[in-house]
């Protein structure tokens, strides 16, 4: 069951030099339809310099970690020259269950005037959950789903699979310069720290993947971290960052945990994200073909098993619509998705999605990345919900392999 309200208010969503497009049909947003059923007049044009949030509530179950209330905050603000400055984003989620589970989270992609600097970050603290079904992808991981998911919990738990609840601390700053046209390089720091890990089913005697990984790998099984140091490149020509209509995003950094900085183990890994966008039409230019690649790759020593990359894992926690969070998860994780999204309705207020998704990851033993394949894919709605910063509730019907399937809701376009 998902719950819905929004609070919204007024704000210029940003050009990225030349590759802003601009619809030749007026879009409708929820607003607009708001205030024509209340009969009020609509507003003056708006200014470039107010922001604009949206809010969704959320209501779900999960056996493990029980009853799930939360909401997720999107805003965003121009803090330059549309011309020449980026819009920036700002997200807030919380969620509680009644089996103690509680998480507060706040993500930030910010761009001073001029776009000099670009600042991105991640904080959260949590007390959180997942059902852990092992590493790698086909083989070892063919345990039949059970439940309808609603996001990232299915309503039912397989018997094969591992609940897990851990303290959680999570600090990410990034800081990218910009060096050159659409160009930026940068560095930053990056803190995991896990706590309390209770791996519940190993207290019944069962020796379970999250227990053999630690002590193969000498992490004790309640409690490590990994903190490091963030090497940086960006190059950016989205023209805009909630819902483009065209341009590139590429983002690569490599992370050197530092047992100085109070990491359990040294270790490196290279992560990198790439999106592409084409718009179809002219006349309808949200009309656009999207493709996503998302990707971690260990190279040298060794990662907490909490913290191998995984399904839901990435930036914005949108990947592996169709599984639940952590589904697939090893050392080397690559994924890959495309996206087709048109509008139906001649006044914008809706739009429809059809998207395919594909993951691969690696074990701690013989299999490698690339092996094997688990697809996932789906059809969702969209309904616009404020057109100057173009953000659109979201919602998806996925379904993948071992009954997985679901319903995924969220603000603003998965990537």
């Amino acid at each position: 069951m998902i719950l819905l309200s929004t609070v919204t208010w007024n704000s210029a969503w940003s050009q990225n030099s030349n590759l802003a497009k601009k619809d030749s049909v007026t879009p409708i947003d929820a607003t607009d339809v708001l205030r024509r059923i209340f009969k009020k007049e609509p507003k003056t044009e708006m200014t470039p310099k107010k922001s604009s949030f949206a809010i969704l509530p959320t209501l779900s179950y999960n056996p493990s970690f029980g009853f799930i209330i939360g909401a997720k905050l999107t805003g965003g603000a121009q803090f330059g020259d549309p011309r020449n400055t980026n819009y920036s984003v700002f997200a807030l989620d919380g969620m509680y269950t009644s089996k103690g589970i509680v998480s507060v989270q706040v993500k930030h992609n910010v761009f001073v005037p001029g776009n000099r600097w670009n600042w991105q970050g991640q904080w959260q603290v949590a007390r959180y959950g997942l059902q852990d079904y092992g590493l790698g992808t086909g083989g070892r991981n063919m345990y039949i789903s059970k439940g309808f998911a609603l996001n990232q919990y299915s309503t039912e738990n397989s018997d094969s699979s591992f609940p897990i609840t851990y303290g959680y601390i999570r600090i990410v700053e990034k800081g990218y310069k910009n060096v050159a046209r659409n160009i930026y390089v940068g560095g930053g720091v990056r803190f995991d720290i896990f706590s309390n890990i209770d791996d519940k089913k190993q207290k019944n005697a069962l020796n379970t993947p999250h227990e053999r990984y630690s002590l193969r790998h000498g992490f004790d099984p309640t409690n490590y971290q990994s903190n490091g140091l963030i090497v940086a490149f960006q190059y950016n020509s989205r023209e805009h960052p909630v819902r483009s209509y065209g341009g590139i995003y590429a983002d690569a950094d490599f992370q050197f945990d530092q047992q100085w900085m109070g990491s359990t183990k040294n270790a490196i890994r290279l992560e990198y994200d790439f999106r592409k966008y084409w718009s179809l039409s002219k006349k309808n230019p949200e009309n656009v073909i999207a493709l996503w690649h998302w990707a971690v790759y260990k190279l040298s020593g060794d990662l907490p098993y909490l913290e191998l990359p995984s399904t839901a894992c990435d930036p914005y926690g949108r990947s592996g619509r169709a599984y639940t969070f952590s589904r697939f998860k090893g050392p080397a994780y690559a994924y890959f998705e495309t996206e087709w999204r048109f509008p139906i309705t001649r006044n914008k207020l809706i739009s429809g999605v059809c998207f395919l998704n594909f993951q691969t990851a690696s074990d701690d033993m013989n299999k490698k990345v690339f092996q094997a394949w688990e697809p996932g894919g789906g059809i969702g709605l969209r309904i616009l919900f404020q057109k100057q910063s173009r953000t659109n509730l979201c919602i998806d019907l996925a379904k993948g392999r071992y009954g997985a399937n679901g319903l995924f809701f969220g603000l603003g376009e998965a990537f």
